[in-house]
């Protein structure tokens, strides 16, 4: 059955546009929080705007979605920009069939808002986490959202984009320390949509 983001596919970089700056900059930053030569999993990628950054200084990164229209989008972009240390593969973000301790970093952006059980999705990110290696997550943070691009929200809401959780910096930092898995760093970018790039490390 087809859903909001097969659907969504083919203009979701179209819809990012309206909060380029932020979008950008969290690419960047990610990119420079993953190790040099790591084995990366990126969870959730959509068209693989995270997976693009992170390539430039991974050794492979295998960029994951549940929509196979989104993952075909995200194709197209690596095949363009000439990347040829991208795999690409269908994962549920909650149920990751890789072995524990996969991947020197994993990456699972602005997709934890939009699941009823964050917490579930955080863990199985850890699983697969190698001692040693992070854990990256930006966030979108919905609570932070001005009255101006709120009513840009309900425009997407109306076409079916939905989210379960409007993360304030806080709240965010509290949903994570909660799950004691290591201390947690965030990071906010500021802008139409603010980001909250959290970062845990695995310890060896």
């Amino acid at each position: 059955m087809s859903t909001f983001w097969d659907r969504w596919a083919r203009f979701y970089d179209l819809a990012e546009q309206s909060n380029r700056a932020v979008n950008a900059t969290a690419a960047a930053q990610v990119a420079g929080l993953v190790p040099a030569g790591a084995r990366v999993l990126d969870c959730a990628a959509g068209t693989g705007a995270f997976s693009l950054a992170a390539a430039e200084k991974a050794a492979s990164v295998l960029c994951t979605d549940l929509s196979l229209p989104m993952l075909e989008q995200a194709r197209k972009k690596a095949k363009r920009r000439g990347l040829t240390n991208i795999g690409f593969a269908q994962r549920d973000v909650t149920a990751l069939s890789d072995p524990d301790g996969s991947f020197g970093a994993v990456i699972a952006a602005n997709v934890l808002h939009l699941l009823p059980e964050p917490e579930k999705a955080v863990q199985e990110l850890w699983r697969v986490t190698a001692p040693g290696g992070r854990l990256i997550l930006p966030t979108y943070l919905q609570g932070e959202v001005g009255a101006v691009y709120g009513a840009t929200i309900k425009i997407y809401q109306g076409v079916g984009f939905h989210y379960e959780h409007a993360f304030t910096p806080e709240t965010y930092r509290q949903l994570l320390e909660g799950l004691e898995l290591a201390p947690v760093a965030v990071e906010v970018i500021p802008g139409r949509v603010p980001e909250g790039i959290a970062l845990l490390e695995k310890p060896v």
